[in-house]
């Protein structure tokens, strides 16, 4: 007898399976819409607006396919999905102002929304990754994701394009790795994978309208399409870390071939990046790894630092990188630093200080006698390799103490003040230094008041203090809050130095890398990373030079100069004369928790101790196993949907909660096996209850081949309950790990009865 013949309309079959093909696309999406939330969590920390998100999405997706049961209009079900966004987000975050704390006023929408809008704008802008959310961020990033929500609702459910939909989420996923580069998040990219590739499934099921008598034939197609989606999935993980990754330009944004620098102040956003990129390579055999500048900024306005823009010459001219001058009686040390270019796009070549030569480079390169700097004419650092040669002063502490901190010829800016310099900045320098009696001495316990433990080393502390910046205000908070990283620091000294008469600039480049374990010619090589990025002060004295200092606390190694009975030869390691930074940190005290660590790329020291926020960890944690539960939640809502159809009388619908179990098991449910033989076999073998197993097989039997057996109505809630007590005497049958892995991942969701991986169960392991 033809199915026709059984139901000769169709129209229940078209209902119940259009239902069905909904409510499992519903699933698909918010699965797919908490996927491409996944990568934003390493950007801003979860927090409330996680479980917002996903509060708002379910209830957006719920409104819709409740909508789309009665048979409404799209526009009319994109309209009830618009008013449940409006009715949370307007309760949540914006009930200050709402009518009824639900219905948004004028002024929810001219004022609060576009205030919340600008302090979330400054917030990402200005912060740190990864982010605090607030307010203002957890109301930008729950809203988006309902308004997202709803789009990919329509596109999928709607106008049935699932493809689309994808390309949307995976726009959406990769947002937060493009503005803060890091590694590859593989587990929200798997998830991610799997969401579409289930949704593009789906669809594609509900679009088949195939005979029963062409079931067996077609039954093994969604399988395999999804087992060559899983297998591309599986070569995408592996194999994209092994390809050739284009890396973001720190400070310079965009995509090049290496990371940037930008010679202004501007850092912060730099070294609050959570990824670190080898930069170049170096090894000197001075007594410790020299600082390399790149530029140099002397010109203050009062709101920034303008690096110096004066006459260049050709590297390889005369007037080039010529010797140094310095006093008579002042010893001159020769050092010789390699370097390797490997990730920097610069036209700023990293030298030590003071060069007098460069040797090896390609392309076109000039000179800056003025700050002793190298840029580029044609081309970037990148790639390069060379060798400097620096002339290193090594006065005695006596004969820096005897030079004073002025000279004439400077030029003016050196010593420029604003005119609204805050007189904070002036007092603070004059009490610091007020026991001192040389321009050194000065300019030596500015740096020990820096470096005490008055002063802390944060990344954080500016932006949530809200003066990140270089400006005299910037300063002066700066002074006041006394927490800030090398910019600020920097800035505060050369401004104080200036205030006490005494020629300053600051200095922008990199703080010494860690040591490898290579070494050529017995020279340690060392990695510098992007992470130390620097700025640090410098001061002239005459007959000496531009002295470097290092006030940024916890950072390098202060400036000192040893007294001429403790020193050696000019070249006599033991006993720099000369500052020179140290690979560590040194252990300066005044460190907490929350300042970031002890460099400039925010890192903290694994070994400091204070109170411990569980929230985060505990977000994710939730995050995480409700991503887990996702399948089994979806497989508990399609056996509720299947035993409510089998209570009308519906015995295929019974039939499918039996098989899906079997399937979920690892047992073969092959098409060519008759229902009697499949049931006598779950009786004999699984554990099945005979009696109801009987009832279940005489109903499928007589929907499948009686005139109009296809509905029973009078044993429908008969052959429900033997479907469930059949269900749940199978699992309780196996072991518990394999009934856990049934709910974890049933592989009914996926399989089908009757398709070709449905027919190739692994046996089941059955408790005696």
């Amino acid at each position: 007898m033809s199915s026709s013949d059984r139901d000769p309309t169709g129209i229940d079959d078209v209902r119940v399976g259009r239902r069905g093909a909904d409510l499992t696309l519903t699933a698909g999406v918010l699965i797919a819409v908490f996927a491409s939330l996944l990568p934003l969590m390493r950007v801003v920390r979860p927090s409330g607006w996680l479980l917002g998100a996903v509060i708002l999405t379910a209830g957006i997706l719920a409104a819709g396919y409740v909508a789309r049961r009665y048979r409404l209009a799209a526009i009319a079900v994109s309209l009830i999905e618009a008013a449940v966004w409006v009715v949370f987000v307007s309760f949540v975050f914006l009930r200050d102002t709402a009518l009824l704390w639900v219905l948004p006023t004028p002024e929810t929408i001219t004022r609060q929304i576009p205030r919340l809008v600008g302090v979330a704008s400054e917030e990402i802008a200005l912060g740190a990754a990864p982010l605090e959310a607030g307010a203002a961020l957890s109301f930008l990033i729950v809203a988006t994701t309902g308004l997202l929500t709803i789009v990919v609702d329509h596109v999928v459910l709607t106008a049935r394009m699932p493809l689309l939909a994808a390309i949307g989420l995976i726009a959406v996923s990769l947002i937060p790795a493009i503005a803060v580069p890091s590694d590859a998040d593989v587990m929200a990219f798997v998830l991610l994978a799997a969401a579409i590739l289930f949704l593009m499934r789906a669809d594609t099921r509900a679009r088949e309208r195939q005979k029963e008598r062409d079931a067996e034939r077609t039954a093994g197609v969604p399988a395999t399409a999804l087992g060559i989606g899983a297998i591309a999935v599986v070569v995408a993980v592996v194999a994209s870390p092994l390809l050739p990754q284009p890396t973001v330009r720190v400070g310079a944004g965009g995509l090049g071939p290496g990371t940037g620098i930008d010679v202004t102040l501007e850092l912060g956003d730099d070294l609050r990046r959570p990824r670190e990129i080898e930069v170049l390579v170096m090894r000197s055999n001075a007594p410790l790894p020299p600082y390399l500048r790149v530029a140099t900024l002397t010109g203050f306005d009062g709101a920034v630092w303008n690096p110096d823009r004066v006459r260049s010459v050709p590297l390889d001219g005369p007037e080039g990188l010529s010797e140094i001058s310095v006093a008579p009686n002042i010893d001159v040390a020769e050092y010789n630093t390699s370097v390797e270019v490997r990730n920097l796009s610069s036209p700023w070549l990293p030298v030590s200080y003071p060069a007098v030569e460069v040797t090896g480079l390609t392309g076109q390169w000039a000179a800056v006698p003025y700050n002793r700097t190298v840029t580029a004419r044609s081309g970037t650092t990148q790639g390069q390799v060379y060798e400097i040669v620096s002339h290193v002063p090594r006065p005695t502490l006596e004969q820096i103490r005897a030079r004073p901190s002025r000279a004439n010829e400077q030029r003016d800016e050196t010593t420029e003040i604003p005119t609204d310099l805050p007189p904070v900045v002036a007092q603070l320098a004059q009490e610091v230094t007020d026991d001192a009696s040389t321009d050194y001495d000065r300019l030596i316990a500015l740096q020990s008041w820096f470096r005490s433990s008055e002063f802390q080393y944060s990344l954080e502390a500016p932006v949530e203090d809200g003066f990140d910046g270089t400006g005299a205000e910037a300063v002066a908070r700066f002074l006041e809050t006394r927490a800030g990283y090398c910019v600020h620091f920097a800035s505060a000294f050369a401004l104080m130095a200036r205030t006490l008469g005494m020629p300053s600039r600051i200095v922008v480049g990199y703080l010494p890398g860690e040591a490898t374990t290579d070494a050529i010619e017995r020279e340690t090589v060392y990695s510098v990373t992007s992470g130390r990025l620097h700025a640090w002060p410098e001061v002239y004295f005459e007959g000496i030079g531009w002295v470097q200092f290092e006030p940024t606390n916890s950072l390098g190694t202060p400036t000192a100069f040893a007294p001429a009975a403790s020193q050696g030869g000019p070249n006599d390691p033991a006993n720099p004369a000369t500052p020179l930074p140290s690979t560590a940190p040194s252990s300066a005290p005044g460190l907490t928790p929350d300042d970031g660590g002890p460099n400039d790329s925010g890192s903290s020291d694994a070994s400091a101790t204070g109170p411990l926020d569980l929230t985060p960890a505990a977000t994710v944690s939730l995050g995480i196993l409700f991503a887990l539960a996702i399948p089994g939640l979806v497989r508990e809502l399609r056996r509720r949907q299947l035993l409510a159809a089998a209570r009308t009388g519906d015995a295929a619908s019974a039939w499918t909660v039996v098989q899906d179990v079997a399937i979920d098991l690892g047992v073969s449910v092959p098409a060519s096996e008759s229902a009697r033989a499949l049931g006598t076999r779950l009786v004999e073998q699984h554990g099945a209850p005979p009696a109801e197993m009987s009832l279940l097989i005489s109903a499928i039997e007589r929907a499948s081949y009686a005139p109009g057996g296809k509905h029973g109505f009078w044993q429908g809630e008969a052959i429900a309950n033997a479907a469930t007590a059949v269900s749940r005497a199978m699992l309780a049958e196996v072991e518990p790990p394999r009934r856990i892995l049934a709910f974890v991942a049933p592989r009914s969701l996926v399989i089908r009865p009757g398709s070709l991986y449905a027919g190739a169960g692994a046996r089941v392991r059955v408790r005696s």
